[in-house]
């Protein structure tokens, strides 16, 4: 039988993974802003650049979707709490299977559902590191660097994440890697930029499939080809500075010297 949930799993393109999303969201009104789509681009990173050991298409298509009842009002703690579980049992009835279901419901642990699959760690990262760096009308966003020590020290205290060191690792290089456009930003940060400056949802998908991508994705080859130079050159590089390398010889041969004295000797 053909499912919506089949229909979006078989499309592998993300950029057509996004629109179907968009177009789906239209006609059923369930949650889709930007921040979905700043979200998935993020676990997109971190599941491609890090070489996380999960299904790439599910965590994708978990992304966008996810979500898909929350609603904007911070006050109704009531919905806050259940959100994520209703939108996985919105998803049953779009053909997605129970596991599928279970890791949406897993994005936060409201719930309490036990035990959690291994794509729920990678979508409760990037949820909520990705709502860190937005502004909210309660607050300007945090910094990447900023929102790595809220999410370990703060929103994640006292749970277990097996992703969350990697996840670390990840914004610790990402912070390395600048893009260049007008003016040089770091990649992250160049990511919540264009979300601020982009109008619309779907501005904002072409914005980050057709131009962000491509540019971080060859800023990270540059980068790590540059890391493995480093790591050449340091490991050709002497142990020991030329002076310190010449009185190790000068010594060697000393000995050396006395010893073939104590064999004529002897």
């Amino acid at each position: 039988m053909d499912t919506f949930a089949n229909y979006i799993l078989d499309e592998k393109d993300i950029a057509s993974k996004m629109e179907i999303t968009y177009y789906l969201a239209k006609k059923t009104r369930i949650f889709f802003d930007k921040s979905v789509i700043l979200k998935t681009e993020i676990a997109r990173m971190f599941v491609d650049y890090m070489k996380v050991d999960v299904d790439k298409n599910l965590i994708i298509t978990a992304c966008l979707l996810c979500n898909c009842k929350k609603v904007n009002n911070a006050q109704d703690i009531e919905k806050i709490h259940s959100y994520a579980k209703e939108g996985a049992e919105y998803l049953l009835t779009l053909g997605f299977d129970e596991r599928f279901c279970k890791m949406c419901e897993e994005v936060n642990r409201y719930s309490n559902s036990n035990p959690r699959e291994r794509e729920s760690d990678v979508l409760e990262l990037v949820d909520q590191f990705g709502g860190l760096l937005l502004d909210r009308p309660e607050r300007v966003g945090f910094q990447p660097d900023e929102a790595m020590v809220l999410l370990e020290n703060r929103n994640l205290k006292g749970q277990y994440n097996r992703f969350l060191h990697t996840f670390g690792e990840f914004v610790q290089m990402m912070e390395k890697i600048e893009l260049t456009d007008l003016t040089s930003m770091k990649s992250l940060r160049r990511l919540v930029k264009i979300h601020n400056e982009s109008g619309d949802i779907k501005t904002f998908i072409k914005k980050v499939c057709y131009e962000y991508e491509p540019k971080i994705d060859k800023a990270l080859e540059n980068y790590r080809k540059e890391v493995k130079n480093e790591m050449f050159k340091d490991a050709n590089r002497p142990l020991f500075s030329e002076e310190t390398t010449r009185k190790i010889l000068a010594h060697i041969t000393e000995e050396n010297m006395q010893g073939e004295k104590f064999e004529n000797e002897n």
